[in-house]
């Protein structure tokens, strides 16, 4: 078995694999976490996937559903949400780049 242009190929995968991975997310918005607080404002019955970031991407993180886009924020600081928001918690909220 030949070897050779294995990193072409291992390349090209690597782009197949996201472009499926977007696929598969549909449409996802990234906004600031004020922006975020704003959405969740106005739905206070919502449901919010929330992670803590480790090592080189550090931080809290977000991911909700409004009006059939899925919005994403990272915040420096845990962000507060009204009591009848469910919150679930995730080990991890990956994101395609």
């Amino acid at each position: 078995m030949a070897y050779g242009g294995g990193g072409a190929a291992a390349a090209a995968a690597a782009h197949a694999a996201l472009v499926q991975a977007i696929k598969a997310s549909g449409v996802l918005v990234r906004i600031e976490p004020e922006e975020f607080m704003k959405i969740m404002n106005n739905n206070r019955n919502g449901l919010v996937v929330s992670s803590v970031g480790r090592a080189f991407n550090r931080g809290y993180h977000y991911l909700t559903s409004y009006k059939g886009l899925a919005f994403y924020t990272k915040a420096t600081a845990e962000l507060s949400f009204h009591s009848s928001v469910e919150v679930i918690v995730s080990k991890q909220i990956w994101m395609p780049t």
